[in-house]
Order: structure tokens, then sequence, then C-alpha cells
């Protein structure tokens, strides 16, 4: 458990730790070098389970993840933070899913919202958190359990350069050596505050998480030039800027995916319909929702009619638009 400032929630969070139904744990905290009481708080504490580290200055939150796996001793690692709440039957439920499935490196949970009825459900089972990976993080990362022995496999554990979606790119690249899975059970709460680094750092997660929505992309029977990969960033953020031409790219691009798909790492329709989920937004957006007409839009969209059609009303509307030079005000 990485900390950092945290001394209005940290006793709640360390309570919900150290009151775990499964009681056979060594509990790892790293401070990074905090200036309000959260040492002091958990200083408090005289527990023989806790293993307080003082970092002499800060170095940053994934520092802090992996310096606590590196000195970790146990066959599974949770995570957890200093804000949030693990309700008392997580471990116990986690340790149980991976001793009976070996080929399983990670287990998360469902999660809900500290101050809301709000909970958050991820997908179960591997095929459907491959498909689900494509298009954001499906794992609450406090709430995940890892095998031990499959990071140990990895060179890297935490890549600080990803931050702050360090935690994606790390299940993008357990993909390589095992299962991963969700229980469907709300096994911790999770605090939702202005202090986060999420929430500071949005701009920064957009572009993070984005590289690691297309590395998984390398489990594909093909090469993604960058010249491709570029286009594919356009296009997953639905880019105002484009180009009719780079419209025709991904369509010979989408073809290739598909067909690189023939080793099933992803299964093949969720995969396909992914592919034309983009299609269909990048389509829209480039003939229907754009600021400017003219009789070149309406000449583009009948050369690529054959690749993908709207419906009737919409394309009469296109045709109208078109034909009046229609702008939007």
């Amino acid at each position: 458990m990485p900390v950092y400032n945290c001394e209005l929630y940290i006793q709640e969070a360390v309570d919900s730790v150290l009151n775990q139904t499964f009681t056979d744990f060594e509990f790892l905290i790293i401070d990074d070098a905090s200036t309000d009481a959260t040492v002091a708080i958990i200083k408090k504490y005289n527990d023989p389970r806790i293993q307080l580290i003082q970092k002499p200055e800060n170095s940053g939150y994934t520092n802090s993840l992996n310096h606590g796996l590196s000195i970790a001793k146990g066959e599974y690692i949770a995570r957890m933070d200093g804000d949030d709440i693990s309700l008392p039957e997580r471990f116990a439920k986690q340790v149980a899913f991976l001793d009976a499935n070996q080929d399983v490196v990670l287990c998360g949970t469902f999660y809900s919202i500290i101050g809301t009825e709000k909970g958050i459900t991820v997908p179960e089972n591997f095929e459907d958190i491959k498909l689900a990976l494509l298009r954001k993080c499906c794992f609450g990362h406090p709430t995940v359990m890892i095998r031990k022995k499959s990071l140990d496999k990895l060179v890297v554990i935490y890549d600080v350069s990803k931050e702050p979606a360090e935690d994606y790119d790390l299940w993008i690249r357990l993909l390589a050596i095992g299962k991963l899975h969700n229980l469907q059970e709300v096994l911790l709460n999770y605090r939702v505050h202005d202090s986060q680094v999420s929430q500071k750092r949005d701009k920064q997660q957009i572009n993070s998480a984005l590289e690691a929505r297309l590395n998984i992309l390398q489990y594909l029977d093909c090469t993604i030039e960058a010249s491709e990969r570029e286009l594919l960033k356009k296009v997953i953020l639905n880019s105002d800027d484009t180009s009719f031409d780079e419209i025709k790219q991904f369509l010979f691009l989408n073809d290739k995916l598909k067909l690189s798909n023939s080793n099933s790492f992803f299964e093949t329709k969720g995969f396909q319909d992914y592919l034309c989920s983009l299609e269909e937004k990048t389509f829209r957006k480039y003939f229907l929702n754009r600021n400017r007409y003219s009789p070149m839009v309406y000449l583009d969209y009948l050369r690529i009619k054959k690749k993908w059609k709207l419906i009737s009303r919409e394309e009469l509307k296109l045709a109208v638009k078109a034909l009046i030079f229609y702008k939007n005000k």
C-alpha cells in the first residue's frame, strides 16, 4: 500500500486490511515522504504484520509500487491504496480463487464508490476481459491480487513512464503470461476525491491509456507500423482533423487487423464488432457531425458506400447539406 498525505483516510484503510478474515499476510506500507500526519497514524498500530517503509524523499507513486513488489515475500500480492476500504472477505475470496485456478495470474473484483449508490461492474472471464481491454482498463487497481511468480517473470514491473495508467500497461503485459479474472462481487469500496493522481492528470492519463490500448494489438499475428499506430490513435480519439484519405487507409488497416486475428487471440465476433464500432464512429464523425459540407463530401461518401452505408434518411440529409454547402452555426 503506497501512501502519501492521506491522513484523512489512512486509519480506515489500514483497519480494513488488518480486519481481513484471511490473516496470514505481511502488510507493506510505503510512505512517499508524507508531510502530514499519515506516518504518525500508522505508527500508532501495534501489529507485527505491518512493515512501514519511509522513503527519505518523494519519488512518486509508481516508484513506491515497484519498491513494495521488490521486497514482498508472499505467494500473492494484494494491491491497496491509503484512501480505500477492503471488505473483510476480500483476501480470503481472492486467495481461494487463485489457489483453485493456477492458470490465472491476476484476480480483481467489483467495487463500489464511497458516498454514492454506484457499484462498478467489470467483466469476469478471460475472453471478455481481453475484448474489454481494447476499450479501457477493466480492473480497479486497488482491487487486484496478483500471483507473485508471474510478476517475477517480467523484466519491468510497473513502468514509471506509463503513469498514471501504469496499471493498465501492466495488465496488458500480463496477458502474455496467464489469464486474468474478476470476481463478480463488490469486495472494495473505492474513494474518489480531488487530490487523487488520476483527478489531477486527466490528459496524461488519456494519452497513457491510449498507448496501453494500442499495445494489446501486439498479440495479433501482424506488425503494426508506426504510421498505422498514429492513425489508430486519431480514430480512437475520434479526431476532428481525420481526412478522407486517412479514412480509406483505416479501411485497409481494419481488414489487416481482422485477418491478423487468425490466431484467435480475441474472440472472433467480439473483435470484429469492436473494429466495426471504430468504423461506425469514424464515418459518422466525418460525414454527419462536421461543421462544413460541400458536394465533395457527398462524393467521398459515394466512394466508400460499398464498405459502409448510411440509412436512407441520413443519406438524403447528407446529400442536401452537401448540395447547399451547409455550415453549422
